[in-house]
């Protein structure tokens, strides 16, 4: 089995790359649009602000790559910046078009009292299983939301499904078991 961790220069990529490892899953980072084209399995991991990320993704030539794959069928893993971009738009960076596979917007956090812009830290979703999490900007609930996760006073998507494409907001390579048994199961399947 092969598995591509998408190098856009905007991803947490070796700590993706260790969690597999400590799996016992071989993983590769590379930007090759032929070796991720030809991957059984695709995760595209983030890390940084949306508007660079896309500027970084179509410098590389792999927008469109992206886009089909993460359409394709074969199962596909969208981390933290790597889930947003899957959505239609962010409001970071003064508004950037993202890749228009999942619907919905992507916002900012309100400023609200006791709450700190990013959240950093655990955070449980659908009010079970704690999480890492690092963002200030979170995707509005759609029609592919799995998970659901509340900070400073939003109820936001922390997980999507769509077919064999998942995405989390939060960082499964630096949540612990709960972390690692989500990037097993998403081997498996």
């Amino acid at each position: 089995m092969t598995i591509a961790i998408i190098d856009y220069k905007a991803g947490n990529c070796t700590s993706v790359l260790n969690a597999f490892a400590s799996l016992g899953v071989e993983a590769v980072v590379t930007h090759e649009a032929d070796f991720i084209a030809k991957a059984d399995r695709v995760v595209f991991p983030g890390v940084g602000a949306a508007k660079s990320a896309m500027e970084n993704l179509e410098a590389f030539g792999l927008a469109d790559l992206v886009r089909e794959q993460a359409l394709s069928g074969k199962p596909f893993l969208g981390i933290c910046l790597g889930m947003q971009i899957l959505f239609e738009h962010s409001e970071e960076d003064g508004g950037v078009n993202l890749l228009n596979i999942l619907p919905g917007k992507v916002k900012r956090f309100p400023d609200t009292p006791g709450y700190k812009i990013p959240e950093i830290g655990w955070n449980q979703v659908n009010g079970d299983i704690d999480y890492y999490f690092v963002h200030s900007y979170y995707a509005e609930i759609g029609p592919y939301t799995t998970g659901r996760t509340e900070y400073a006073g939003v109820t936001f998507t922390s997980a999507v499904r769509k077919g064999n494409l998942f995405a989390y907001q939060f960082h499964p390579e630096k949540s612990g078991k709960a972390g690692l048994k989500l990037l097993k199961e998403f081997v498996s399947c």
